[in-house]
């Protein structure tokens, strides 16, 4: 089973798409603001090398966009 983390932003409108979409399907997932802490905010360089938002971390390798993000979820059984 792929451990996976959402690197995101309060206030980034792709990252609330992805959030919703977590939400409404109930992936379990876990959720780290980069916006307020600088320890998830390093975390999210180190995995991915750039600062960008949404990120889901799948088992320590960055995926971005929220669109790409999404199909992933879905193609990965983690949609109902």
């Amino acid at each position: 089973m792929e451990t996976l983390e959402l690197f995101h932003r309060p206030m980034c409108p792709y990252c609330r798409k992805v959030l919703n979409f977590v939400e409404e399907n109930n992936i379990p997932l876990g959720l780290k603001d980069v916006s307020g802490n600088a320890e998830h905010y390093q975390e999210l360089m180190k995995i991915g090398g750039k600062s960008q938002v949404p990120c889901l971390s799948i088992n320590g390798k960055a995926l971005y966009e929220s669109d790409d993000i999404i199909q992933w979820l879905k193609d990965n059984g983690q949609s109902s």
